[in-house]
């Protein structure tokens, strides 16, 4: 217990020492840290008045200098445009891990605890050298009894326990920070760290790495272009995971694609139509197509590597985002405000009208632009900049999408400077929202609207007599917030039940003019006026203007 006591307070030491080194001193000082740690105070000052970088480079190099703890988070972090500022991602952008490998006994070590055998029972054989290492872990090359070769991913010795502590002492950093300082209970420091600290244990844990690329594989099983490198489940643990080898060629090097008999326009238009599935069709994507995580083999296939980061898209979300889409190619104010504060958390203090006058100066800047020139990643970007000075929360896997597709763009760009990914992503847009009008989902989701309807009346007895209780005893209180959700979720019932009734009336009427001239062979002139199909036009014109208001509205 006392070396752990100790071992913590040597972390703390590195972390303030590092701070104020790179010209963050004043925020030691102010925590009271020189102190407590018996710090000389002002240590590094002098150097950081002298020093022209700014606030991100130095941060980056904060980051840096503490090792790979530091370095994951800033590289988690810097997919989260929501809670950092733009000139500081940029800098989180360029960290880098630069580790060196650690023995092949103590890989070898883990390996055979891990799967429960020696290495020689498990594997036909396996390099001793490191195919590659980072700050996690490090990738060995093996082949299986079967003759199958394969990845395998070792974990660090200790990493885990190291990377727990830390972010333990940075929680604690963040309650003295968020104490002192008004920027840090702005940015909800606490907040943010426990985010991307899940993130990092997660990141730790292999078996959920296999996970993602097994569902990633059996997404795309059948197509012969794309390659998703299956995990071998007997081994793979928490800290080991084995997988198919992938050999190809980087994509960042068209000329050589070219030189290997490759097309790569072709392979842009494969890689973008395979993104915008898993984001748009599937709902679970990729979120780090970073030239190091995809490869282009030797038949031209696409092969997708490194599951450990992915994002997941409800139904809902799914439909939010294509909504989005489609009025950023329409250029419409309202549906852009409308899709982004329903992809959001929209508290009291947001200001309507400002927020509709930051999205027209957004709008203007697409005016005239040609789709094939919009870069769609750019502009989801742009948005949730807008959400974000506008205190919008919006879920971090919207985030995750905004990052992913600035990410393959600038790679497919590479490939194809003329390509248009507005363009491929249109058809993907549409299709979402023609899913959404499917009479099927349409009478699901007024089913699911009237169960919950249902439940909250079934509930609204004991309701009312909690609340004459708590009116008796003078402790009301009104939460206006939940009463307007109350209300919209009112109003989009009505709305669905008023279309269903209409569309049911509408049906009835029609089968019964129809069947009634049927029986009675008579035409269906009434007064010698075609009755039933003025009826029709009449009926077909209310139903679609119906359905017009709905959508409109916006509340369906």
């Amino acid at each position: 217990m006392i070396g752990k006591r100790l071992r913590h307070i040597n972390r703390y030491r590195d972390i303030a020492l590092a701070l104020t080194r790179h010209g963050f001193g004043f925020v030691v000082e102010e925590m009271d840290i020189f102190h407590l740690l018996s710090i000389p105070e002002r240590l590094g000052w002098k150097a950081a008045r002298t020093d022209r970088k700014t606030v991100g480079e130095r941060i980056r190099n904060v980051l840096e200098e503490l090792g790979p703890t530091f370095v994951k988070l800033g590289q988690i972090a810097s997919t989260r445009s929501d809670l950092i500022p733009k000139p500081i991602l940029k800098e989180l952008e360029k960290l880098q891990d630069d580790v060196p490998p650690f023995s092949f006994h103590e890989a070898r070590t883990i390996i055979e605890a891990e799967l429960g055998s020696e290495l020689e029972h498990a594997f036909a054989s396996f390099d001793a050298e490191p195919l590659a290492a980072a700050s996690i872990g490090q990738v060995y090359v093996a082949v299986l009894k079967t003759g199958e070769k394969v990845a395998v991913k070792v974990q660090r010795p200790a990493i885990a326990e190291t990377i727990r502590t830390d972010l333990a002492i940075l929680q604690n950093l963040a309650v003295l920070a968020e104490a002192r300082f008004e920027w840090a209970k702005r940015f909800q420091l606490q907040h943010m760290l426990e985010n991307l600290g899940k993130a990092l244990i997660d990141e730790l844990d292999y078996s959920i790495e296999a996970r993602n690329a097994d569902v990633l594989f059996n997404r795309f099983r059948h197509n012969p272009h794309i390659r998703i490198p299956r995990a071998h489940a007997r081994y793979c643990s928490r800290t080991v995971l084995t997988s198919e080898f992938v050999d190809g060629m980087k994509l960042n090097r068209p000329d050589r694609l070219r030189a290997m008999g490759h097309d790569p326009q072709a392979i842009a238009e494969r890689l973008m139509q395979a993104v915008l599935q898993q984001i748009c069709i599937d709902g679970f994507f990729h979120a780090d197509p970073h030239p190091g995580n995809i490869m282009v083999l030797a038949d031209g296939t696409v092969a997708f590597l490194d599951f450990g980061m992915v994002g997941r898209l409800t139904p809902d979300m799914k439909d939010h985002f294509a909504a989005l889409i489609i009025a950023l190619m329409r250029q419409s104010t309202t549906g852009i405000i409308n899709a982004v504060l329903r992809m959001g958390i929209v508290t009291d203090e947001v200001d309507m009208q400002e927020l509709r006058r930051d999205v027209d100066r957004l709008r203007d800047k697409y005016v005239g632009v040609p789709l094939g020139e919009i870069s769609l990643g750019e502009a989801v970007n742009d948005l949730l900049d807008v959400a974000y000075r506008h205190r919008i929360r919006i879920p971090t896997d919207f985030i995750l999408i905004g990052k992913a597709l600035v990410t393959i763009e600038g790679l497919v760009s590479q490939l194809d400077p003329g390509i248009s990914i507005v363009r491929i992503a249109e058809p993907f847009g549409k299709r979402l929202l023609l899913e959404q009008i499917r009479p099927r989902k349409l009478a699901a989701g007024l089913w699911e609207q009237l169960g919950e309807f249902g439940e909250l009346f079934l509930h609204m007895p004991k309701h009312l007599k909690d609340m004459m209780t708590t009116l008796k005893k003078g402790r009301l209180e009104i939460a206006v917030p939940d009463f307007d959700k109350f209300l919209r979720k009112l109003d989009r019932i009505i709305n669905r039940i008023s279309f269903s009734i209409v569309l049911l009336s509408f049906s009835i009427i029609m089968t019964g003019l129809i069947i009634g001239s049927s029986l009675n062979r008579q035409s269906s002139m009434l007064w010698h006026v075609p009755a039933l199909e003025i009826g029709f036009v009449i009926a077909i014109f209310l139903v679609l203007w119906l359905i017009h208001s709905i959508f409109k509205s916006g509340r369906f």
